[in-house]
């Protein structure tokens, strides 16, 4: 994907293919859509940390290529709001924890700017937030009325047999085998959190490579230790 000019490039496991969608199927199935192009406005998402807003964004990035922009605002709201300049060239603009900006009356009068010029353009805009849009900080009413107007769905958290199974598909999509055993000890010895998981899982996935080893439970233990890191 072609970026506007900031330090950040796409994670390259951040795809649909390697997203669990347990409990999130009509989400990634939209997201999917406005992906390939499909008419609408685009859609908020929102969830605690650590529920896959990231990825998902980046997935959507990642499908659409060179017709997408992904910007984290909670990495780059201190540089202001001129970073939105340019991006209503593309046609689906992705801003990840918008909610970082909400509050301030620059960022809001260029985020309205953005979705003015987005919506005129026939792009469509996807924001991940914190929270849903009317439980929000939106200063700015015609910034609350636009982004209201976005479909919005509940990013879902995995149960204990998901996060099993998300961390299994995510290693088969790095080729790597992890047995089911060996995934419950990484729940049981590892913060729990999915982010967490998958650094750790990162981690294991180049020791493994590097010592030419399986994913076996004493394997991880040698290189994580009975509590993790």
């Amino acid at each position: 994907m072609s970026q506007l000019a900031l330090p950040l490039q796409l994670a390259d496991h951040a795809v649909f293919a390697s997203f669990l969608e347990r409990g999130n199927e009509t989400l990634v199935s939209t997201l999917s859509g406005i992906a390939d192009g499909n008419d609408g406005y685009g859609c908020w998402l929102w969830g605690p940390p650590a529920t896959g807003k990231t990825h998902l964004l980046q997935a959507v990035c990642d499908a659409a290529g060179d017709r997408s922009a992904y910007l984290p605002l909670s990495m780059f709201a201190a540089a202001g709001p001129q970073l939105l300049e340019g991006l209503s060239s593309r046609e689906v603009v992705c801003l990840d924890d918008v909610n970082v900006a909400l509050g301030d009356s620059a960022w809001e009068a260029a985020l309205f700017g953005l979705c003015n010029q987005i919506i005129d353009a026939g792009g469509q805009l996807v924001v991940s937030a914190a929270a849903p849009p009317r439980e929000s900080s939106i200063m700015l009413p015609d910034l609350g009325s636009r982004l209201r107007k976005l479909p919005v769905f509940q990013v879902h958290a995995l149960n204990e047999a998901e996060r099993v199974e998300a961390l299994q598909l995510r290693s088969g999509h790095r080729g790597l085998e992890l047995p089911d055993d060996t995934a419950r000890y990484l729940l049981k010895h590892s913060r729990r959190d999915m982010a967490s998981l998958y650094d750790l899982l990162d981690k294991l996935d180049k020791e493994a490579l590097r010592a030419k080893r399986r994913l076996t439970i004493p394997f991880v233990r040698s290189v994580v230790g009975d509590n993790g890191g």
